[in-house]
């Protein structure tokens, strides 16, 4: 099936390196769900571009390292995850994403080399925050997605499914780099490179 259309999105807004901690919850706010890491994930498929994209790789970049929490009563979420802990290319995860052959173990520290210092930048923004919000029952999700000291936000359909005090929710989402202020990786003045458009796969539990 090809990739969901683009949402559209608001005006990026500045946004700090570093994690801001959540305002404190009303009183009424209700008991917190917390991210399941064990049951979560984010992937991201990124592919390739220029005249010899034939001689480079697509790769799937992903988090199991979700940390953060769930309102039920208030409908909003808050949730992080590091950059310098993402994997590169799981074959499992190639498999789902339709991606066939395997880049070998140097290919992929190099990859993991060029994202985080020569495009994310992850030393100066480790972390990726989300804040979402369910504006109404059926309805997509508002998202706010803040990386590289960009946010930018999002309304984004998701299947949400509780069951016994448990929520999980799913959906992809199409993103560009340029987007949140990065330069999509080339070399050889870009006769291969890394396409600007990116397909975000989630699954996230919280219990």
């Amino acid at each position: 099936m090809p990739p969901p259309a683009a949402p559209q999105s608001a005006p990026a807004v500045a946004a700090p390196a570093t994690a801001v901690p959540p305002a404190p919850l009303p009183a009424d706010a209700g008991p917190l769900l917390h991210i399941d890491s064990a049951h979560s994930l984010i992937a991201v498929t990124v592919r390739r571009g220029g005249i010899l994209a034939r001689l480079g790789h697509d790769h799937v970049v992903a988090s199991h390292a979700i940390t953060g929490t769930v309102s039920p009563a208030r409908n909003v979420a808050d949730f992080q995850f590091r950059l310098d802990q993402m994997t590169i290319d799981e074959a499992d995860l190639r498999q789902i994403a339709g991606l066939e052959k395997q880049p070998s173990a140097d290919a992929i520290e190099g990859t993991r080399h060029n994202m985080l210092t020569k495009v994310l930048d992850a030393e100066r923004y480790p972390l990726v925050t989300v804040h979402a919000e369910r504006i109404a029952a059926g309805q997509p999700l508002r998202v706010a997605i803040t990386l590289h000291g960009v946010t930018r936000t999002l309304d984004i359909p998701v299947e949400l499914h509780e069951e016994d005090g448990a929520i999980n929710v799913k959906g992809t989402v199409v993103l560009k780099q340029t987007d949140f202020g990065l330069t999509p990786f080339s070399v050889m003045g870009g006769a291969m490179a890394v396409l600007d458009q990116m397909e975000l796969r989630f699954d996230l539990s919280a219990r």
